[in-house]
């Protein structure tokens, strides 16, 4: 017999939240509280508990289940610096979800997005998922779109949003193998910052676990989650885990011995919901039921992640239809008037002028012939995170009547045939195809009959697809030249194009020797044809770019700063033949587009802009006040990143944060098509407290002859410290809208607690005493105006050699990275070469000190402990390794000192790779 309703507490929305999960929890069975961890969450008839799925995309619009509102890609939607406009997307694309589901209940609520990993490096394939360079950026932008997506009711949810991807996640060379190194200030003041945020507000619900490893640790059993991320909100936090990755711990990860040890660590970690096997959750029951058996988890495991999953589920009104407020959106949302409106405003925003010498904006009554040239004059491209949007506004289309020519190569492969949408051999000319050039060797081929691109359905090759797409990009090739033509690479498969007997086209021959080679005729040379009809027209808009499914997207990095193929030739020659060319860059991330800057009257870059893109970029060329902003660094050369897999911005110099050059255009940087003047900056206070409240006023004056748009920016940089800090650091920023010869008084508050950085001496927060520069200006380096502010914080004290010291605290380290160790709570350093060595400053070694205790292993050696200077200073002690094979383990070792007093640093110096050490006791 079912209860009755009414009498049922976890379907009571008066009951508090806590008591209706604890209610619910209480009803369930075991393996029916185990079927819930996994992403396909199995029904309960008996409670009328329906079955729940976690995971819609919807990064800028819902993803992979069909017509949906297509916004710009993240990168785009943040340089708007409007985190009104992001709040109104969110609430765009969680109603567009709620719609759908409503239709399909298989829609899930629980919506993956925003994406909050930091820009720290513009060659990673996923650049055109995150915000920004800088975690407070990054952080105000995605609560707006993630508190868009949630919704404004203090009770319920119009979805659930999950941030991505905890944590340090940068990389997709070897993602699931890479570790990223975090020192403890890289991790406080950069990597957590960025998520804290939106957790903290409870505009997110959830998170989503990274693929990686973090100081040697897989994240999906990472510490941070149990005792920092779920310290942040009020309420509870789900945590999933991303796509097959808790299976990685057991497996590629080598962290676990097995899978049921794998899944158990994740969930005693914090992961309350894996995401494996598709909708089969079988494998995962068992997994988990396992480990109970084996007695890995216990019962209070399964439920304290059943408890994250089922409170999300009631706060989406699962229980309560007639109360909840969002159960009315219907498909009429989808696509309506309103949101191709936002798409359009947003898109706009999203528009950067990155340089002008006064061409832009165009008059199209006065600027004659206009050419528009390029790859991207004519299109608009998807990403893997994109929704099917419902309708495309090229540029071309927006910009009127317009010559144009997409300055590609024509070929004819003689003897290659397309007939019925499969390619075939034959005697004679062959198909035309258009050779669409993605870089780093990467071609796609566009049969000229059909407009339809050549790919593999992994039987035979056809000739049916609209560009390069799906999971798998089967529509990429490499030609490779042979006596006689061409042969084939198909980039998937690593095969050649072969012609069986039955003359069909297949990716099976092995090495280019056994290929069929394809003679090629030149039908048209692109380069050529465009820099004709560049020469004909009196300016050219030329678009350039890359497509998002190609050569930079997730799993592939980039690597370099290049633009796509031949698309510099193209640069060139189109500016040879007309000097009043302006480009207008199309892409996921920055280029290295030096000779463009100093050449061009004009560049104007856009991530890609959704369905109104053509129409974004028009409005901008044609007179719309361009508004955006970076929000991340360009630099002039790759020479300038260090490595990718590198995540120590601090001792790299990366980001604006603490890059030292001269970057192409900086992070805050965009212009507009009238200027502005700072005047009268005015501290409230010229000396603050630590815990105080500085109001920065400035004024700014339209000085041009058109309304404007200005984002005032404020920097602080501290000019002197016991450690390395920022050069310079965004701390707020204002936009304001100015008519010609308008002035405004602008006042930003400085938090001077936010001045703060980890004192890795004491593990906690500290703002010391110091002078800081606050600067306002237009960007990271355009700094208009400063002043100086003195701050009455602390002085750091010296370390106490006898409370012991951790080698992850270190204050500078040469040849180590950080590990994880299972013989201490502490994280560790390992040596990566001979004469590696971690510094402690300034150390406290007074007392009557006579023995130094060291966790430590590997294979062989030893570790010196000297002062002041890593190789020439004085040797305090010598210690022997301890000889442990296990990688994860540390042991004891020990050493006596001389007579040693006074403060010094102190430095650990390894004689030989491979070596790892934990933790430093003196007595």
């Amino acid at each position: 017999m079912t209860e009755s309703p009414a009498r049922v507490v976890f379907r009571d929305p008066q009951q508090k939240l806590a008591t209706r999960v604890a209610d619910l929890l209480g009803r369930l069975s075991l393996p029916e509280k185990i079927a819930l961890l996994h992403q396909y969450q199995a029904p309960v008839p008996r409670l009328g508990v329906a079955a729940f799925r976690t995971g819609t995309e919807g990064l800028h619009g819902v993803a992979w289940l069909g017509t949906a509102t297509t916004f710009p890609q993240v990168v785009g939607l943040a340089s708007s610096w409007d985190p009104d406009l992001l709040r109104r997307v969110g609430e765009a694309v969680g109603s567009e979800v709620r719609a759908m589901h409503h239709a399909d209940p298989r829609v899930s609520l629980n919506v993956w997005a925003p994406v909050v990993n930091l820009l720290r490096d513009p060659r990673w394939g996923r650049n055109e998922e995150g915000y920004a360079e800088d975690p407070w950026l990054t952080g105000v932008l995605s609560t707006a779109y993630a508190g868009g997506l949630r919704g404004d009711h203090p009770q319920w949810l119009r979805t659930a949003p999950t941030l991505k991807h905890f944590l340090a996640y940068n990389n997709e060379t070897d993602r699931c193998l890479t570790s990223s190194n975090l020192p403890p200030r890289v991790l406080h003041e950069y990597e957590l910052p960025a998520f804290r945020p939106a957790v903290e507000s409870g505009a997110a619900v959830a998170v989503m676990a990274s693929y990686n490893l973090v100081n040697g640790r897989p994240a999906h059993v990472s510490p941070l989650i149990n005792e920092v991320l779920r310290g942040w909100p009020v309420e509870d936090v789900m945590v999933v885990g991303d796509a097959y990755a808790t299976h990685n711990i057991g497996g590629d990860q080598h962290w676990a011995d097995d899978h049921v040890a794998g899944f158990a660590a994740a969930l005693r970690a914090g992961v309350d919901c894996v995401t494996e096997e598709g909708p089969d959750s079988a494998p995962t029951i068992a997994r988990f039921t396992s480990a109970l058996e084996r007695g890995l988890i216990t019962e209070s495991d399964v439920d304290a992640a059943v408890r994250h999953i089922l409170s999300v589920r009631i706060r989406l009104g699962e229980f309560n239809p007639d109360e909840d407020p969002y159960r009315a959106i219907g498909t009429e949302t989808i696509d309506c008037a309103a949101h191709r409106e936002l798409a359009r405003e947003a898109a706009r925003a999203s528009v950067v002028l990155l340089s002008n010498d006064g061409i832009l904006p165009l008059d199209p009554a006065r600027a004659g012939r206009i050419a528009v040239i390029g790859p991207l004059g004519d299109a608009v491209f998807e990403d893997w995170y994109s929704g099917t949007p419902p309708y495309r506004t090229t540029l071309r289309a927006a910009s009127g009547d317009v010559l144009f020519h997409e300055g590609v190569d024509r070929v004819a492969l003689r003897g290659l045939v397309v007939a019925d949408g499969t390619l075939r051999t034959a005697d004679g000319p062959g198909a035309a195809f258009d050779v669409l050039d993605w870089g780093q060797e990467t071609i796609s081929l566009r049969a000229v009959a059909t407009g339809l691109f050549v790919g593999f359905d992994g039987d035979r090759m056809t000739c049916d697809q609209p560009g390069p797409n799906g999971w798998e990009v089967n529509e990429t090739f490499t030609f490779v030249p042979v006596d006689g033509g061409v042969a084939l690479r198909h980039l998937r498969t690593g095969r050649f194009l072969r012609a069986d007997p039955d003359a069909l086209v297949r990716p099976a021959a092995e090495d280019v020797a056994s290929a069929t080679v394809f003679p090629v005729d030149v039908l048209v040379d692109g380069v050529t044809a465009a820099a004709e009809l560049a020469a004909a027209a009196d300016v050219v808009v030329l678009a350039l770019g890359n497509h998002p499914m190609v050569c930079g997207r997730e799993t592939i990095d980039r690597r370099d700063l290049d633009l796509p193929g031949t698309q510099d030739q193209l640069l060139r020659a189109v500016r040879a033949a007309n000097p009043r060319t302006v480009l207008v860059l199309t892409s996921s991330y920055p280029y290295a587009i030096g000779w463009a800057k100093e050449h061009l009257p004009a560049v104007l870059w856009s991530a890609h802009g959704g369905q109104e893109h053509g129409a974004a970029l028009a409005g901008v060329l044609f007179g719309a006040e361009p508004t955006g902003r970076l929000t991340q660094t360009w630099y002039a050369d790759d020479s300038e990143l260090p490595d990718l897999l590198d995540y120590d911005i601090i001792a790299t110099d990366a980001t604006y944060l603490y890059h030292r050059g001269t970057p192409l255009f900086p992070f805050g940087h965009g212009l507009s098509y009238t200027s502005f003047r700072f005047e009268n900056l005015h501290l409230g206070t010229p000396t603050a407290d630590s815990d105080g409240i500085v109001a920065v006023s400035v004024d700014v004056v339209n000085t041009g002859d058109r309304p404007g748009e200005e984002v005032v920016q404020l920097y602080t940089r501290q000019q002197r410290s016991r450690v390395k800090q920022p050069l310079r650091r965004l701390r707020g920023y204002r936009r304001v809208r100015l008519a010609p010869g308008e002035r405004t008084r602008v006042t930003l508050d400085l938090d001077v607690a936010g001045l703060a950085f980890w004192d890795v001496t004491r593990s906690r927060w500290v703002v010391e005493t110091a002078a800081h520069t606050v600067a306002v200006g237009a960007s990271s380096t355009d700094w208009r105006l400063t002043a100086t502010l003195r701050v009455r914080g602390e002085e750091i004290p010296a370390r106490t050699a006898r409370a012991g010291l951790r080698l992850i605290d270190n204050d500078g380290y040469a040849g180590t990275t950080p590990v994880a160790v299972t013989g201490s709570p502490d994280e560790a350093l390992r040596s990566v070469s001979a004469d590696a060595w971690a510094a402690f400053r300034t150390v406290d070694l007074n007392g009557g000190l006579h023995r130094v205790d060291l966790l430590a292993a590997g294979p062989s050696g030893t570790v010196t402990l000297r002062l002041n200077d890593p190789f020439t200073g004085p040797v305090l002690a010598t210690v022997p390794v301890p000889p442990v094979t296990d990688r994860l383990a540390v042991a004891p070792a020990r050493a006596t000192i001389g007579p040693v007093s006074g403060t010094h640093d102190l430095y650990l110096v390894f004689d030989s790779p491979d070596v790892t050490v934990a933790h430093l006791a003196f007595s």
